[in-house]
């Protein structure tokens, strides 16, 4: 198949990219910088003159949406941003997908479950009333139902997938990345950080979630979604206590531990069922052993940052 990943440049773009190859597929990719990669085309999806000549100009079989801005604090620092390229960049691309006949893979997110408080299985939005609690999660959510309007009036096939907090190596740090990034970055650089008691996740290494991403396109079902997530619930005090086990280091000056952070899902129970039958997925990597493969690879990332600083050589960061 001749694919596009748009987006392809982010934490999971890049792991897409290179799985989706290793199956034989014909992988295009585009994002908003400046790359080597022979079959890259720099294109922001909000700008929708830019698409037109990328699909113009190449015919795709199937097209994964990634490209978005990611957060909800970065959602209110750049909501115009956030607005423009979630939920305009999605509209542009269904616009071409009505023309071009693709089919679809959007990434949206758990954030969409907003406050719901038990089990997130896919149809919780069909039976019940749900409160996004961020600007980031209303867009997710506006993009899928953009997609759902699009299928109805256009016969367009997309399949929707909703992301439980993916982590591992390929993550630069960032305050708006996520929280185990932000965990490690600090640790690392004996930087204080901040644990918000009485939140639970189910956190996804990336190669997990990419499997389970590429063999969408062996069973693609149009009007699915998916919730594609980890086997185990942690709370985040567990989290930042296995990154400082593991350097060696006391929470002491380092941690501070606060209240439940507001407007932010408390608990994620998430039900993976459907993607383990349709998909095969099979969260393999636990967080004892995704947390310090990908404390290693941020400190040989970050060892390669200072030495370009140092030496003005410069090295891709693959």
């Amino acid at each position: 198949m001749r694919v596009l990943v748009t987006g392809g440049l982010g934490t999971v773009g890049r792991v897409l990219v290179r799985e989706l190859r290793q199956r034989g597929h014909d992988v295009w990719l585009c994002d908003l910088f400046h790359h080597h990669d022979p079959q890259y085309q720099k294109c922001d999806v909000g700008k929708f003159q830019q698409l037109t000549r990328l699909f113009d100009e190449h015919g795709f079989d199937y097209v994964y949406h990634l490209a978005a801005e990611f957060g909800r604090w970065n959602g209110e620092d750049y909501y115009d941003t956030l607005w423009v390229s979630n939920c305009v960049g999605t509209k542009n691309l269904l616009r071409l997908q009505e023309k071009h006949r693709f089919r679809m893979v959007f990434f949206s997110s758990s954030e969409v479950y907003g406050d719901w408080s038990g089990l997130m299985a896919e149809d919780v939005m069909d039976h019940h009333e749900i409160k996004q609690l961020s600007d980031y999660a209303m867009t997710k959510w506006v993009g899928e139902m953009q997609i759902l309007n699009s299928a109805a009036m256009y016969g367009t096939e997309t399949v929707r997938v909703r992301l439980f907090n993916t982590y591992g190596p390929g993550e630069y740090y960032s305050p708006y990345r996520s929280a185990i990034c932000v965990f490690i970055y600090k640790a690392l650089h004996d930087l204080p950080y901040t644990v918000h008691m009485g939140h639970s996740r189910t956190s996804t290494y990336v190669t997990d979630t990419v499997y389970t991403l590429a063999n969408i396109l062996e069973n693609f079902k149009p009007g699915a979604v998916y919730n594609i997530g980890g086997g185990e619930e942690h709370d985040m005090k567990y989290a930042s206590d296995l990154i400082l086990d593991y350097l060696g280091k006391s929470d002491k000056g380092l941690v501070t531990y606060c209240d439940p952070e507001p407007f932010t899902t408390r608990v994620k129970k998430v039900d993976i069922t459907r993607a383990m039958q349709d998909l095969g997925h099979d969260p393999k990597v636990t967080l004892d052993e995704g947390v310090p493969r990908t404390i290693e690879w941020m400190k040989q990332a970050y060892a390669r940052n200072v030495d370009f600083i140092r030496t003005g050589t410069a090295m891709f960061h693959a």
